[in-house]
């Protein structure tokens, strides 16, 4: 059956506020909470935004058994040595709950404003591929003995990558446990499925939750104010509904489902969610 991780940018909030809605997903029924990793808010910049590994290592001392993970980490923000250090470290640390997940960089201005990269896709999807290798040497599960670092993990790191470019689904194919679909694509599972070797299949998906006793027609309307620009990434409905919907991307072939809300996730959604969508929902079995 599917795994569900709520999707939590760690933006606008005080970090307090993000240790309460993990450990609201924690206890309702989130087999995991994933955050962004970015310098400034994205098409917000005057947001405040914390720093996704700091944020992850301190959520992970306030849970006991959620997952942890991002989507996803820049490649670009960390030299992969440190990253392999940070990585390990964070694992041991939360008890094996935490899972690397990487891109290439998602917005050239901000990597070009903080004096990152002016580097191109192509190039920036190369040094990732460079990174993936590197952590497989670092870890001592490569062919450079040399290069490894003490400690290695525990138990093996799941690494999570994203993206649909035919060179990023190659690297998913040779590296990735698990590959994410772009919310705006959600539609295009099917397509993609074939290339991602062995790697299990995730998908992004905003909601637009009708909770019990709510007006329908006023949350549905301002779920597509907001985020209508997603596209299939954006799905609206009771908890009925959303249980079929899911099911359906189920059956199509996701595996896990990072949950993004609409009404940001105050913890009485992520309460109710679980209570009434992830406890009875039966997957592609119902």
């Amino acid at each position: 059956m599917a795994e569900w991780f709520l999707y939590l940018p760690q933006s606008r909030l005080a970090i307090a506020e993000l240790v309460e809605r993990s450990q609201a997903a924690e206890a309702s029924g989130f087999d995991g909470v994933a955050f962004l990793d970015h310098l400034e808010t994205p098409m917000a910049p005057e947001s405040p935004i914390w720093e996704a590994m700091t944020i992850a290592t301190w959520v992970a001392a306030h849970t006991e058994t959620i997952r942890l993970g991002h989507l996803v980490l820049c490649d670009v923000f960390r030299q992969p040595a440190v990253l392999a250090k940070q990585a390990v470290t964070l694992a041991e640390a939360s008890g094996g709950r935490f899972e690397l997940g990487l891109g290439s960089g998602s917005m050239p201005a901000e990597l070009a404003k903080f004096n990152l990269s002016t580097a191109g896709p192509v190039s920036r999807v190369d040094a990732l591929g460079e990174t993936l290798a590197a952590l497989t040497n670092y870890w001592g599960t490569g062919d450079r003995p040399d290069a490894v670092q003490v400690p290695t993990p525990g138990a093996p790191i799941p690494i999570m990558l994203g993206g649909t470019g035919p060179r990023m689904l190659k690297l998913v194919a040779k590296y990735a446990d698990w590959w994410n679909l772009p919310a705006t694509k959600v539609d295009q599972i099917e397509k993609y499925l074939p290339s991602i070797g062995s790697a299990q299949a995730s998908v992004q998906q905003m909601v637009a939750f009708v909770r019990a006793g709510q007006d329908r027609d006023s949350i549905l309307e301002k779920g597509r104010r907001r985020f209508g620009h997603l596209g299939p990434g954006l799905a609206g409905g009771d908890a009925a509904q959303l249980i079929t919907y899911f099911g359906n991307l189920e059956r199509r072939g996701a595996q896990r489902f990072y949950v993004w809300f609409a009404d940001f996730a105050p913890v009485d959604t992520i309460i109710e969610f679980g209570e009434t969508v992830i406890r009875p929902y039966g997957g592609f079995r119902a």
